[in-house]
């Protein structure tokens, strides 16, 4: 029995690959209709992507070959699907990630900012969330994550060695005032507490690894849901409303994702370094005994390992001032693109008429100066034997980093959308939920980002919102709801993966370093999860409101399909 259920488990992937299909085949033979096999392409799809018993990718490629064969879309409309305007501002936004990682950018700024905060336990926590969050708006999460980790150990180490330097410093000092004749009973006393005092150290240092550990992932999770760029589930909520509402007027950019997720963000950030303080240093943490008080000079251990690594770095060179430059100039042309309080420059110079200029026209344009600009400073007047300079960019670096599998799955997200509402199942799902219009529209948004939230700590957030944005949708138009309503929280809490270390590569990262135990990061990342649902909720309830009209039902939502 043993080894029948040990090859069961070796086998598992290759059984849910035969079977699946089998199991759930009466679901188009039983209804002939093109939302049954729409329906079962999507069942398909999702029960692949829940068990990954094949890459991602590669489930996200199926409606390539299953909506032809199955009638529901010609294969041509299905290849278009997956190369669209959110696809692009993807890789534009990628490709200047890698120009930051490459030229070692993003180092340089975390290092500037905690030196600026110091190295006290309450603000180096909130250094080190504050800087991966800040990183995160922008290059990936897993990178961010990994880059500050190893900072937060040189440092957790660097303040232990220093705090037993004194407490031996202390001892010799006792040991010299007690004389002669009262060495020996100093000696006795001494041993008795040696032991209970190690111990409480050991454990006091424990505490603040693990507080710092789990302060990086989960800011770096909390920090990619600010920017339209900085975590995928967001570029796929701007791709299917896009999609299935193709008379939005462009209300999901880069500036009013922004305007409505920052703020959003530094209250989630906020919350979660209290809860965290709470947990692992406590409010009475005495600064004395956490052995960081820094003196006038701000000159202790911990903040010169931090100075050090700065100095490491060296002045900046031409290549990293050309980088922040191009950085910052693609920020602003985002923000003044379409900033809504006022005309920007894509509508008085090329959006007069149809939406020509994106966010991906922006970003695809400045992306593409990484390959042009030189990384050294041109010298006409000395001869170079090896050569010009290379670009700030060079494709080896860029198929070496990218990834690919992103723009797959995107694209797969995609092309389900549009097969739903090809197929009419998208107005079925509709009709049959329009009974929950009975109950309050809060409770819905609360229920579903919960249920999100819950969903997202076992499978991929950018599998997540695929599936769950299209029904979202549905739902909102049958109850005459604003899509937006339910869509945006139930996007932002597919990034909420704070309670198990396989749910996000940043909590992975963080487990790996051996000082997390899974019920540490579940018993923190429970009580963040309801603290995120209830931060989100309030965001979408106060300026969300405001910002995007939620209290009404747009016109450009009022789509029906027909099969």
């Amino acid at each position: 029995m043993a080894f029948f259920i040990r090859w069961l488990w070796k086998y598992l992937n290759y059984l849910i690959i035969f079977f699946t299909p089998l199991l759930i085949l009466p679901l188009p033979l039983i209804i002939p209709s093109l939302e049954s096999r729409c329906g079962y392409v999507i069942i398909l799809m999702a029960l692949f992507w829940c068990t990954e018993c094949i890459p991602l990718a590669i489930t996200a490629l199926l409606p390539v070959i299953l909506f032809p064969m199955m009638g529901i879309m010609e294969s041509s409309e299905v290849c278009i699907q997956y190369l669209k305007d959110s696809n692009m501002l993807f890789i534009g936004g990628l490709l200047v990630a890698i120009a930051v990682e490459h030229w070692n950018l993003h180092k340089r700024i975390a290092l500037r900012v905690l030196l600026l905060i110091g190295v006290k336990p309450a603000l180096l926590m909130m250094g080190f969330m504050v800087t991966t969050a800040f990183l995160s708006m922008w290059i990936s999460n897993t990178a961010s994550t990994a880059m500050m980790l190893p900072i937060t150990s040189a440092v957790l180490q660097q303040l232990s060695d220093t705090e037993a330097q004194a407490e031996v410093r202390e001892m010799d000092l006792v040991t010299s005032k007690a004389g002669p004749e009262g060495l020996e009973n100093q000696a006795f006393e001494m041993d008795d507490t040696t032991e209970d005092r190690a111990s409480k150290e050991e454990q006091k240092y424990l505490n603040l690894s693990k507080g710092l550990s789990l302060s990086v992932c989960y800011a770096s999770s909390i920090g990619g849901t600010a920017t339209l760029t900085g975590t995928t589930p967001n570029l796929i909520l701007k791709g299917q409303v896009d999609e299935l509402f193709p008379g939005n007027g462009d209300i999901i950019n880069f500036a009013s994702w922004f305007g409505f997720s920052f703020p959003n963000m530094v209250l989630m950030l906020a919350t979660s370094w209290l809860w965290l303080q709470f947990m692992y240093l406590g409010f009475k943490y005495s600064e004395k005994s956490s052995g960081c008080v820094a003196n006038k000079d701000g000159d202790t251990e911990a903040y010169q390992v931090m100075k050090e690594e700065y100095k490491k770095l060296g002045s900046m060179s031409f290549a990293e001032v050309s980088v922040l430059v191009l950085f910052v100039l693609l920020v602003l042309l985002w923000f003044t693109r379409e900033p809504g309080f006022m005309p920007g420059w894509g509508s008085v110079l090329f959006n007069k008429d149809k939406p020509y200029v994106t966010d991906g026209t922006v970003a695809i344009f400045m992306s593409t100066l990484f390959f042009i600009i030189p990384s050294q400073m041109p010298r006409c007047w000395k001869a170079n034997v090896d050569g010009p300079p290379p670009a700030l960019l060079n494709w080896d670096v860029v198929h070496e980093k990218m990834p690919w599998n992103i723009i797959l799955l995107l694209g797969g997200g995609f092309a389900l959308a549009r097969g739903s509402e090809t197929s009419g199942l998208s107005l079925w799902l509709g009709q049959s939920l329009a009974p929950l219009q009975s109950i309050p529209p809060f409770a819905i948004s609360i229920l579903l980002c919960m249920l999100v939230a819950a969903f997202t700590e076992c499978f991929s957030n950018t599998a997540t919102t695929t599936l769950f944005l299209p029904v979202l949708a549905s739902m909102a138009t049958a109850m005459k709801l604003h899509p937006l309503y339910v869509m945006l929280p139930c996007t932002i809490c597919a990034s909420l993966a704070f309670m198990l270390p396989v749910a996000t590569p940043p909590n992975a990262i963080a487990f790996s370093y051996g000082n997390l135990k899974v019920i540490d990061m579940a018993k923190a990342g429970f009580i963040l999860n309801i603290f995120g649902v209830l931060t989100i909720n309030i965001a979408l309830h106060t300026w969300g409101m405001a910002m995007f009209d939620l209290h009404t039902f747009p016109d450009w939502a009022n789509v029906t399909t027909t099969p």
